[in-house]
This record gives structure tokens, C-alpha cells and sequence, in this order.
């Protein structure tokens, strides 16, 4: 059986105590301090009588002291619920809502928030909320919050240790619409996610990893809490994320492998930083969460010596397909890599009949790295799993004879043009070859003749300007389809982010539903 995590963390504190456990900014948490801080955490929920399986909310900054609160958790024998850094106050209401936590921890203020206060009014409307605890910084001993509190006893951590097929995490989708659901966690699965990055990674004791990502959602999971844990590895993390900041720490711990989503590495490559900054350190870049833009993740790979590696799949999910260090820069960069056999995928059409023979369909998958679905939420399990207990993935892909899985596009993210499907993706992908565009989201534009139309919102990068004219100019001389150009070009200064620093294309879609009606009623 595998160990669970607050197990590796204890025999790291035993073995190499003063060995780097996380980075951020200046301060180093080693292995012994990781220990002892969530020791501390979880005697803290004991002392408070928290009973095995109540839910703790935690809304934290990504540095070393959320992982230290997600281990003391695990000790104590309660369930994580994890929201995201970027969070606002509704999605926090609902989550706590949904999820009946019982505390919530946070820093004394979120954005603007006054978090006591706010915990206040939540109690007051009658979320079931008993605890509220404040941490000042990293969780550090001399915190106001451990004022007469002991650490926990071993033999009580003992007595209400979790297994790796309990239920340990709630986090949230990271979805671009609605509010969030719940996806229920149990370590086992990221454990077999974890031996499958080593191999596909070459993954090892002596890498770095630097995860920019946030905590509690799978991508930030595996490469910030499990897999350099599992490994011994130092990671780096970031509390605020800038391009910048993110290049310097690169060359200032000798990153090896770096963890971001396709927005963050396209930035890394904008950044000027990048031309006084040593980066040759990089082995890997794991990215996804996004269509990665193939002509910027081959200019990653010259600019750094690393590979650019990828996992697919989703929360819900966990991984259907991966690249890895022994394919092609073609087979990395084009494609989702290869179907992995133990998680059995198959390909569905929208009537739900196995499609997996004629090679195009959603893919869905039944095996090891899968979670266990929505937390409380059958509407939403309904569509999430198919009748025959498969978990679908919300995308359309192909998979090849040599099982070679390339992702067209999400359900949800095409534009039907007349009737014709446009994928959104494939639009971002040839607006990003403008030399202008520094990112690009394409979605559907609400229109009385075709139904929907192509909108493209871009960011530039400094110093340029871009209309629809040169735009698709620069698009028919590269060759790209008509039915690929976008028909209205919308510049911003920053693209909106979902909490899973994914682009919020809900707040796009509704943004130029609102564009359009007014011009509409104004015309």
C-alpha cells in the first residue's frame, strides 16, 4: 500500500530535517519544519474537537504554509476543501455551502476583504461554520493561532490517519461558467499519476521543481504537494505570480522542472527577463489546462533545452494520455501523447454510443487516476459519468491506430457557425501567430443570421497595435481557412482568469453578449 503524504513528510523530517522542503522568495521551509507545523495544525483541530471527516476549507496564498495546512488536515483525519487563490466572495460562499465545512482558514484578508468579518457574516446567514482560523504568515510556530495550542500526539495521528482510498480533498472545477462543482480526492489516484510522470519525465530525487499553479487543484496537487514529496524534491512556489519573478527563480534555484499552464509559459516567453535570465537549468516544462499554442511551445523548447511534456485529462478525470522525454518534438507539441492502457479510454458521440472504432468522439476513460465524481451532486454526476460508468472528459479528440490521442476541441468550446462547428482553439491558435498577440481567446459572438460568429479577444504584447483588417490579413497570407478567421477582434489589456488561472471564456461570452445587445439597441 502506498504511503500516504503526512507519512513521506515524517520520514523526510527524520532522515534530512535541514533539507529544502519549499521555496518562496526568501524563505526556505525544510522537511523537519514541514512536519512540525502541520503536527502543530493538526493538534490544533484535535484540541477543537473537530470529528474525523468534517471539512476544513482553506483559502490560502500559494506558498509553503497551504501544503503545511493540507497535511495537517490529512493528520487530524479531516477532508481539505481547497479554493482557489483567486477566488471571490460568491464562489467562496458556495463552496462552503456545498461542501458543509465546518472551519474555515484563511490570512487575515483576501483581496480587499476583511476575513473576519466576512467569516461573521457568513455564520450569520447560516452557513454551518464553527471555526475560523487566522494564519499570519507560513504557518510559522511563533503564529498568534498556536497561543496554547500542542502539537498533536503521534499515537492521535495514528488513530485517524486516512488511506489512500479515502476521501482527503474537495476542490473545485476550475470550469469558465457557473459556479463551481466539487470533485472528491483520494490520494491513491495521484499516487498512480505520480509513477506515470516519473516515467514519462524521467523524473528524479535530485530535480527542483518549480510549480506555478495553484494549490488545490489537480495540476498544482501533483506537481507542488505529491509528486516532489513522493521524490524528496525541493519545489519553488510563488505567492503572486509574475512572469518576471518566475524567471529569476528559475535561475536562482536551478529549476529542472517547471510546472505552468499554457498562459503562464506563453508570458515566460514575452518577458524580457528571459534575456539576462539563465535558464539552462530546465529539464521540463509540464503544461495543459489549455490548448498549448505549438509554435510557442517549440520556441520554449529552443529558448531553454527542456522538454515541453503534457499530461491530458481533467480534475475529474486524471490523466488519459501523455507525452513523454522519448517522443518526437512532433508527437510532443501536436498531440496529447499516448492513451495510457490502465485507464481504458474510449471515445463517445453525443447520443452516448461507443464510438471508439471510427476514431473521433469525447473521450471517457474508467481506471485508476479517475476521482470519485461531484461531491453531493447527482445532477451533475449524471452527465459526468455515461450510463455504462465511464467518466467523460467534456472534449473531442481523436485517437490514431498507434493510440495517439489529439484533442479538437471542448463541447463546449466550439462555435456553430450556421451550422459548422468552428473550434475556439484552433482560432486561438492561428491568431497567436500574429507577431502582436501575446494571447488569444476565441469564443461565440451571438449573431441573427448564423447564430453565432467568430470573437477573438486578444492581449498584445508592449508597444503594438492590431486591428481586424491586419489580423486577417496576416491569417489568409499563412494560408489559414476563412471559416477560421475571427469576424470581430476585441483588444484587452488582460484577459480574465478562472480561479485555475485558466481564461475565464464565460466572462467573454458574456462580455460581448452585452457588447452586442447594446449596440443593438442603440443602432
Amino acid at each position: 500500500m502506498a504511503p500516504m503524504i503526512a507519512e513521506v513528510i515524517t520520514e523526510h523530517a527524520e532522515r534530512m530535517p535541514d533539507a529544502p522542503a519549499f521555496f518562496e522568495g526568501d524563505s526556505v521551509m525544510t522537511w523537519h519544519e514541514y512536519a512540525e507545523r502541520s503536527d502543530a495544525f493538526a493538534g490544533l483541530l484535535i484540541d477543537r474537537d473537530f470529528e474525523p471527516g468534517e471539512r476544513i476549507a482553506v483559502l490560502l496564498p500559494d506558498g509553503p504554509g497551504v501544503h503545511a495546512v493540507f497535511v495537517g488536515i490529512e493528520k487530524a483525519g479531516l477532508v481539505i476543501v481547497g479554493i482557489g487563490p483567486r477566488a471571490g466572495d460568491a464562489e467562496i460562499r458556495h463552496l462552503l455551502s456545498l461542501t458543509g465545512a465546518s472551519a474555515l482558514v484563511t490570512r487575515p484578508h483576501h483581496r480587499d476583504d476583511d476575513m473576519r468579518a466576512f467569516f461573521e457574516k457568513l455564520r450569520a446567514d447560516g452557513l454551518p461554520l464553527r471555526e475560523h482560523f487566522v494564519v499570519e504568515g507560513e504557518l510559522e510556530p511563533d503564529d498568534p493561532l498556536f497561543d496554547g495550542a500542542a502539537a498533536a500526539d503521534a499515537s492521535l495521528i495514528e488513530d485517524r490517519c486516512l488511506g489512500p482510498n479515502d476521501l482527503w480533498l474537495l476542490n473545485s472545477t476550475s470550469g469558465t461558467t457557473g459556479m463551481p462543482k466539487c470533485v472528491t480526492h483520494h490520494q491513491g489516484r495521484w499516487h498512480y499519476f505520480h509513477e506515470l510522470a516519473q516515467q514519462t519525465g524521467e523524473l528524479r530525487r535530485g530535480d527542483v521543481f518549480m510549480s506555478v499553479l495553484p494549490a488545490p487543484f489537480g495540476f498544482g496537487i501533483w506537481t507542488a504537494h505529491i509528486t516532489p514529496a513522493l521524490l524528496g524534491s525541493p519545489t519553488v512556489l510563488m505567492s503572486s505570480f509574475t512572469a518576471d519573478r518566475m524567471i529569476e527563480c528559475i535561475e536562482r534555484h536551478s529549476v529542472s522542472v517547471l510546472a505552468a499552464v499554457s498562459t503562464q509559459f506563453v508570458m515566460f516567453l514575452n518577458s524580457p527577463a528571459l534575456e539576462r535570465t539563465d535558464v539552462s537549468s530546465l529539464r521540463a516544462l509540464y503544461t495543459g489546462g489549455e490548448a498549448v499554442p505549438t509554435k510557442r511551445a517549440a520556441e520554449f523548447e529552443e529558448k531553454t533545452g527542456a522538454f515541453v511534456l503534457q499530461f491530458y485529462g481533467s480534475n475529474e478525470t486524471g490523466v488519459l494520455s501523455g507525452t513523454s522525454t522519448k517522443d518526437t518534438r512532433e508527437a510532443r507539441l501536436t498531440t496529447a501523447g499516448r492513451v495510457i492502457e490502465g485507464m481504458q479510454v474510449r471515445l463517445y458521440d453525443d447520443t452516448g454510443n461507443d464510438v471508439t472504432a471510427s476514431g473521433t468522439g469525447q473521450p471517457a476513460c474508467r481506471g485508476p487516476a479517475t476521482s470519485h465524481g461531484y461531491y453531493q451532486d447527482e445532477a451533475a454526476n449524471a452527465k459526468l459519468f455515461t450510463a455504462d460508468g465511464w467518466m467523460l472528459t467534456g472534449d473531442i479528440a481523436t485517437i490514431d491506430a498507434d493510440g495517439t490521442l489529439r484533442v479538437i476541441g471542448r463541447v463546449a468550446d466550439f462555435i456553430i457557425r450556421g451550422g459548422k462547428n468552428i473550434s475556439g482553439p484552433v482560432v486561438e491558435e492561428a491568431v497567436m501567430t500574429h507577431p502582436s498577440v501575446a494571447l488569444a481567446a476565441a469564443v461565440a459572438m451571438p449573431d441573427e443570421v448564423f447564430g453565432e460568429r467568430v470573437c477573438v479577444y486578444v492581449e498584445l504584447r508592449d508597444r503594438t497595435s492590431l486591428d481586424l483588417d491586419a489580423l486577417t490579413r496576416h491569417l489568409a497570407d499563412r494560408g489559414v481557412g476563412k471559416e477560421n478567421f475571427p469576424e470581430r477582434l476585441e483588444v484587452v489589456a488582460e484577459l480574465p482568469r478562472s480561479s485555475g488561472g485558466k481564461v475565464a471564456k464565460g466572462q467573454l461570452r458574456e462580455d460581448i453578449k452585452r457588447r452586442v445587445a447594446a449596440e443593438s439597441r442603440s443602432a
